[in-house]
């Protein structure tokens, strides 16, 4: 098993990675593990603007400046691995109008659900379908014009569209599901078609511009011994309670692969100080969601400018910890998800609240609106 090193970063070395002391240097020296700017990721491509995980919302990303392009993964039935958020295509496409009567149940993560599962269907059906806005109050004037596309389209898009603007395009694929996959298709079959893919291409190396994301451990230790490609352990949760400690409620209490093997370790002990340095033992980065990262105090403003008063309006008061402790681990953070639309806690001004995380220190930030995380990180240059 390959164990990830700890990295040690000296202050010198964070100032000389920014350009420090000349006169070129940045108004912010970054204080992410590198010193180098945080990236921007497109969110399931820039799905602030145009229907998720389709060509056209990964194209609408790279022209917004993002530095990668995030592919969710899922099998079809004939084994083809396709960019989709969830093992379910009714939320994202035209499905059900094109396939009536084809919904079958399956047990996902531990939840019997009844849906139209991409796992039933051929890469030939789904090419058939059109994809539609999958969150409430967005345009749906882009539904049906879309098509689903496979994790090779994506990459020829990053790789194409990367060399037309004279930069490179990273990807950010996730696994989903990789123990529901695993009950289908057998154990670790996902994990060596995505190593398949992107080894030709990409090389087997940690400088390769792509990420490989999981909400699982058990999946991310076994690509730890395939490939060098860098690691992302995921770090999920349901809610934020009233006193800012984190909700912890199943499914999104632990990962599912520790429900399975009796692992009474939840979500947040991979954040302790034992947990991290257990993460490091096979992974580059963590991606905690973002209120693992920021204290919040209820104070009673409101200040997300809805005139209502809730959660969303909590005082941000700093960090948690969680950054500097991954870094002296020597692991990457990066945090999700960064929304226009959507209040983070305690910010009205999406822009001023990605770069509150930038300047704690974050080394990637996730937003359906990469515009917006482009010129977040340009006012800090």
């Amino acid at each position: 098993m390959r164990i990830k090193p700890i990295i040690a970063i000296s202050a010198l070395a964070v100032l000389q990675a920014c350009g420090g002391g000349d006169d070129s240097s940045p108004a912010l020296q970054f204080k992410t593990l590198s010193g180098a700017a945080p990236l921007v990721i497109g969110h399931r491509g820039a799905s602030g603007e145009l229907p998720e995980h389709t060509l056209e919302s990964y194209e609408r990303a790279i022209a917004r400046g993002a530095d990668f392009i995030e592919p969710d993964l899922v099998l079809t039935s004939d084994g083809v691995m396709i960019a989709r958020h969830e093992p379910m295509l009714d939320g994202t496409t035209d499905v059900a109008v094109k396939f009536p009567g084809r919904q079958t149940t399956k047990v996902l993560d531990g939840v019997s659900t009844t849906a139209y599962f991409a796992s039933d269907f051929t890469l030939a059906e789904i090419k058939t379908l059109r994809a539609i806005q999958a969150r409430a109050g967005r345009s749906t004037a882009f539904d049906g014009l879309y098509g689903i596309p496979t994790l090779a389209e994506v990459i020829t898009l990053a790789q194409t569209k990367g060399a037309a603007a004279g930069r490179t395009v990273g990807i950010y694929p996730e696994i989903k599901h990789s123990t529901f996959h695993a009950g289908l298709f057998g154990a670790n079959v996902f994990e060596d078609k995505l190593v398949a893919t992107l080894h030709p291409i990409y090389g087997n190396s940690g400088t390769a511009p792509v990420f490989i994301q999981s909400f699982e451990v058990s999946n991310l230790q076994y690509l730890n011994t395939q490939t060098d490609i860098r690691l992302v352990q995921l770090i999920d949760a349901d809610d934020v309670n009233a006193d800012g400690s984190m909700s912890l409620v199943a499914p999104f209490r632990q990962p599912y692969d520790f429900v399975v093997a009796g692992d009474a370790r939840l979500f947040s002990d991979l954040l302790s100080d034992a947990g991290l340095t257990f993460v490091k033992t096979y992974a580059d980065a963590v991606g905690p969601w973002k209120p693992y990262l920021v204290k919040t105090v209820n104070d009673g403003v409101e200040r997300t400018g809805d005139s209502t008063l809730t959660i969303n309006d909590r005082r941000v008061d700093g960090s948690t910890g969680v950054i500097e402790a991954a870094h002296a681990k020597g692991l990457l953070v990066h945090t999700w998800t960064f929304r226009d639309d959507a209040s983070g806690y305690g910010f009205k001004d999406p822009k001023a609240e990605m770069q509150y995380y930038m300047k704690l220190g974050i080394d990637g930030v996730f937003t359906d609106f990469p515009a917006t995380g482009v010129a977040a990180l340009k006012e800090l240059r």
